[in-house]
């Protein structure tokens, strides 16, 4: 059986299969992880959730404890982690899905690793590709699969949050290879790579980056969030059906 990890937001409550789930309180040695992990059984699979902002979603992107959540998460056996990511699109349209290929991490003062001295191990952990291939493979076939049109590839900038970004400072992020702006896929993707876990993020384009679209930044959000969530949903049951 395999236990597949979600890490996201409010939409878990479309996911099937969900009603039947059982909290699991978590204590790592790095703290206590976002919220209690929910549990349940779906297919074949084993099916672990985590809020990562919290259950009321109050936890901003630069306080989550990462390394608490994906050390509960991998505790728990999880061989592979989906991570749903809400972000702002740069070249992508407001209200598409895309599976992205790479990121640059922008963020700073965050516990990013589990290599921190503590124990006196180290460890260069390699992370020529941040995003598992095969899983990544796996979401854009489930989306054909779902009926969702989704978008494979792109570069994730994360950005330190919970602040969004200049006009300028998106330009700056365009110059650099980004096409899509978020706030939390590191240090998440690193963790999961120092623990062999395999990640993938599934990311939500819930608005245009500053300065490229024509409604504000949370106009675009009211009217994009919604139907991201459903499609998301609908690609994670495909995939745990595939």
């Amino acid at each position: 059986m395999t236990v597949t990890a979600i890490i996201g937001g409010t939409g878990a409550a479309l996911f099937p299969g969900r009603s039947a789930a059982e909290e699991v309180p978590v204590t790592t040695r790095w703290g206590e992880c976002s919220a209690p992990v929910e549990r349940w059984a779906q297919g074949d699979d084993t099916v672990l959730f985590l809020p990562r902002h919290g259950r009321d979603a109050s936890i901003a992107p630069h306080r989550v404890n990462y390394r608490a959540n994906i050390q509960a998460l991998a505790d728990l056996g999880a061989t592979r982690i989906i991570a749903l990511n809400a972000v702002g699109g740069i070249t992508s349209a407001a209200g598409s899905l895309v599976v992205p290929e790479q990121l640059i991490d922008y963020t700073w003062g965050r516990e990013h690793t589990y290599y921190d001295g503590s124990d006196g191990s180290l460890e260069h952990v390699e992370i020529t590709e941040p995003y598992d291939s095969n899983l990544r493979k796996s979401l854009v076939s489930a989306a054909t699969l779902a009926g969702v049109p989704v978008e494979a590839g792109g570069v994730y900038g994360v950005t330190q949050g919970p602040r969004l970004e200049t006009a300028a400072e998106v330009d700056r992020l365009e110059r650099d290879g980004c096409t899509l702006i978020g706030m939390t896929s590191m240090p998440e993707a690193g963790l999961a790579a120092e623990l062999g876990v395999a990640y993938a993020c599934l990311a939500l384009v819930v608005n245009a980056a500053a300065g490229r679209g024509s409604a504000g930044i949370h106009a675009d959000i009211e009217a994009h969030v919604n139907n991201t969530i459903t499609a998301a949903a609908a690609v994670i049951d495909a995939f745990l059906q595939e």
